[in-house]
């Protein structure tokens, strides 16, 4: 009885590690048809590795057990002198070949010939230029990491050995350090991707600088079933090696809108025979000063310029209309409708009130409204943490909110969000100038910073999902 009790456990362990087997032999297979996908490669040479050998690589098992510190160890790797020099050469060439929004086509395809470096697959094209590198299983918890890349049409002037090789166009506002930046991400973190319990989406945008490619990247699907999302802006107001942080909002939205006001024209002389577009013009902008100064509460902060006033070309001579236009800012999006019903409102009365007729145009196809950029109040608890672990709590600054715009904020319109304001501020490099002008300089030393702290969140967020997700799956199993 013994011996049949003997050969019976034996069959059954036998059993037992066929089926264990079987199911690594699966796990490499399903990874290989993935990895087909999307321009990612796996070599005939390491699928046989994987099958002869159990590379714990491909199963997505680390090597022996995980560090006991996973920040300090991807602080090390991004601030190693071999990343420094990588994300230096792409910043480099990314600053020297700029591109306007929707024509970032080289930009593109040097993003994709980095990512089959790297051996990532992605997606492409995702509105027009977009490409999405996808890490990890594909499966299990999903977070974004995003980047925009296109230019200003602006001449530069700053004074840089690697300058822009077109005319009339430069990176004035930091896309290039933003692209240059995930694409160190994603060479960190493809190279432990075997400790990733899930999938992280590079999400590399076009389009940001008022045409709210975000918006279309959201449309086409490039969140894909990602939980949350995280990006970050280099600044020049806080110092190189710094992180300003700020849970709520922390950019507002943004409208713009034209208007044309219009009269009867004549000799200027003889205001008795007008209908004087440019009196009723004057008051409405007057007016339009109003509905912040005395119908925004103080305390919340709200935003109405104009900036386009064109009338007539004569000293003597009374124009027949006005054309005047400007923007709108607010931190809810409460307040930005109010807003733009309160400005059509003034704008059409106002010139009612002088006899002139006014119609209000608020451009939506050419200059889209973004939503207030508001980052999540839980997201900002994981980010802080991480990055006073990874920089010291005297390097973790306090986010000022900005009446700037960002289109971060469509993908926030979906998934939670955190939007991190990266220092770059370098006094010897030049980096002091404010985006947007014509000698705005990114310090290259800031580089090594935003891969450590944007590998670091992705990678730790991940890892919290996959624990809360074990966890509740312990408490209830239909969950499994």
């Amino acid at each position: 009885m013994s011996v049949a009790r003997s050969m019976k456990r034996r069959s059954m362990m036998a059993t037992a590690e066929a089926w264990a087997i079987l199911l690594c032999l699966c796990s490499v297979l399903l990874r290989v048809s993935a990895s087909s996908h999307s321009g990612s490669r796996m070599s005939s040479g390491s699928v046989e590795s994987a099958l002869l050998h159990g590379s714990n690589l491909e199963f997505g098992v680390a090597d022996g057990k995980e560090e006991e510190n996973v920040n300090r160890v991807i602080r090390d790797a991004a601030h190693s002198p071999e990343m420094f020099e990588w994300v230096k050469k792409r910043l480099r060439y990314l600053h020297s070949h700029p591109e306007l929004s929707w024509q970032e086509f080289e930009t593109s395809a040097y993003i994709r010939k980095q990512l089959d470096s790297l051996g990532i697959r992605y997606e492409w094209p995702v509105a027009k230029t977009g490409v999405v590198g996808i890490i990890g299983s594909g499966y299990g918890p999903c977070i974004a990491l995003r980047a925009d890349m296109d230019a200003l049409p602006i001449q530069e002037e700053a004074e840089t050995n690697h300058p822009s090789l077109i005319a009339g166009r430069m990176h004035a506002c930091g896309h290039d350090a933003h692209v240059t930046v995930l694409l160190g991400v994603a060479k960190l973190l493809q190279s432990r991707r075997h400790l990733i319990p899930g999938t992280i989406r590079l999400v590399f945008q076009p389009a940001e600088e008022g045409n709210a490619g975000a918006q279309v990247m959201v449309e086409e699907g490039a969140l894909g079933n990602a939980e949350s999302i995280f990006g970050l802006h280099v600044t020049p107001f806080s110092e190189t090696g710094t992180v300003a942080l700020k849970p709520g909002p922390l950019m507002a939205g943004s409208g713009m809108f034209e208007a044309l006001i219009i009269g009867k024209g004549g000799h200027a002389a003889l205001p008795q025979l007008l209908t004087d577009p440019i009196l009723a013009a004057a008051t409405t902008v007057v007016a339009l000063q109003q509905l912040v100064a005395r119908e925004a509460d103080p305390l919340d902060s709200q935003v109405v310029s104009v900036s386009i006033l064109q009338a007539g070309k004569a000293y003597n001579v009374c124009p027949d209309n006005v054309r005047l236009g400007g923007t709108f800012r607010a931190f809810s999006l409460e307040n930005f409708r109010k807003l733009k019903q309160r400005i059509e409102e003034v704008i059409v009365n106002q010139a009612a009130v002088h006899k002139c007729t006014a119609t209000v145009d608020f451009i939506e196809d050419s200059h889209p409204f973004y939503p207030p950029t508001i980052n999540d109040e839980k997201l900002y608890e994981h980010v802080h943490g991480v990055a006073v672990d990874m920089l010291g709590k005297d390097k973790v600054l306090v986010a000022h909110p900005v009446m700037g715009a960002e289109d971060f904020a469509f993908y926030l319109q979906k998934i939670p969000g955190f939007y991190i304001l990266l220092g770059m501020r370098n006094v010897t490099y030049g980096s002091t100038y404010s985006g947007h002008t014509s000698k705005f300089v990114v310090d290259e030393h800031a580089l090594p910073y935003g891969v450590s702290v944007m590998a670091a969140v992705a990678e730790t967020y991940l890892k919290k999902l996959d624990s809360q997700s074990k966890s509740a799956a312990n408490e209830d199993p239909s969950l499994l």
